[in-house]
């Protein structure tokens, strides 16, 4: 990609941010909320009225690692917990949910894209560095979360999960979710409550030197 290519979306805030080049400081910690709650995942496919949003699948991450580092006597730090909430939050700008089989397809030049965008947000809210040990924890988490959400969100079945999308991690019966916010086990949040729920729990963990600011170019 020429670095004379641009790609401007304009964001709530009424900021805009370039998709090839992306500033740290291009938006609000509010736009990126509410970005990541209007991106959904299934491909927006969901047997509830409302599809998942990215926002709601990162805080049922963020929960199972927190979940398991308590069993273990521990507790999660800030910087690891930001890093769980954010680890999908360049699908927020990208405003789509990429299923790794497709990303394979789309190729070098989508994965630049998306890895830009992730450097400038883990810059913005000075993200820890993946070690092995958490990577595993993650993936884990992640995958955990991706095999629930297939069966009691989007309607595939157990087998299906298994046979058809390859995720051979368990499907949780209990929605870590539910016991903090109540409601029914697994059913998806309005954007405007994810968005609420994902900025409140974006603000709790940010370090004290990362501030709201005014977003620019």
């Amino acid at each position: 990609m020429s670095d004379r290519t641009r790609a401007w979306i304009r964001l709530p805030s009424g900021a805009a941010l370039d998709l090839i080049h992306p500033s740290p400081e291009a938006w609000t910690h509010h736009d990126l909320a509410l970005r990541l709650a209007r991106t959904y995942r299934w491909g927006g496919e969901s047997v509830w009225p409302w599809p998942l949003s990215v926002a709601q699948h990162s805080m049922l991450v963020l929960q199972l690692r927190q979940q398991w580092a308590q069993a273990e006597g521990e507790t999660l730090s800030n910087a690891a917990a930001l890093a769980e909430l954010l680890h999908d939050a360049e699908e927020g700008f990208l405003g789509f949910d990429c299923i790794s089989p497709l990303k394979r397809v789309l190729g070098e030049p989508f994965r630049i894209v998306g890895d830009r965008l992730m450097q400038a947000i883990a810059m913005r809210y000075q993200l820890p560095d993946w070690t092995t040990e958490t990577y595993a924890l993650h993936k884990r988490a992640d995958s955990i979360a991706a095999a629930s959400e297939a069966v009691h969100c989007t309607g595939w079945s157990v087998t299906e999960v298994r046979e058809v999308l390859g995720i051979s991690h368990p499907v949780l019966d209990t929605d870590p979710l539910q016991a903090v916010y109540g409601g029914a086990a697994w059913e998806p949040w309005p954007s405007d409550v994810a968005a609420q729920r994902f900025l409140q729990a974006l603000l709790r963990l940010m370090p004290d030197t990362v501030d709201e600011g005014k977003p620019r170019r």
